[in-house]
């Protein structure tokens, strides 16, 4: 079965080259464009991995991550992984301490780089999960 992946971008560009690029690698991709249709996804669960934009409409990345804490999901998600063009922000750290896996840099990814930074997410929680 394919690992599924919510990939919450509201730059449509964006979000259609990292869906196309993630499908054409075998993985299932479920995507929403702004953060409150994410947090919905996000809190029915059963995402291996969750790739997060920061900056949204409606809700943006960090209170997508803020209210997760307080809602459980129906079906637990795997690691989120915050996409943003920000670099050494406080952003970031506050994202980190909302409890994020990593943060990619979006101008320094290209699709091939997008798909092996994704397995070895994916990698690395089925070794947590297992353990």
């Amino acid at each position: 079965m394919a690992q599924k992946i919510l990939l919450v971008e509201d730059d449509k560009f964006t979000r259609e080259l990292y869906e196309e690029v993630l499908k054409d690698a075998g993985f299932e991709v479920s995507v929403a464009i702004d953060g409150e249709e994410g947090f919905n996804k996000a809190c029915q669960g059963g995402f291996n991995l969750v790739l997060l934009d920061v900056m949204l409409p409606k809700m943006d990345g960090l209170e997508l991550l803020r209210s997760l804490r307080n809602k459980e999901p129906q079906v637990k998600n795997g690691p989120i992984v915050l996409l943003t063009n920000l670099t050494h922000d406080p952003v970031i750290e506050m994202a980190k301490s909302l409890g994020i896996r990593d943060n990619l840099v979006k101008s320094d990814l290209d699709p091939g780089k997008l798909v092996e930074l994704v397995k070895g997410y994916l990698a690395e929680s089925e070794k947590e999960t297992t353990n």
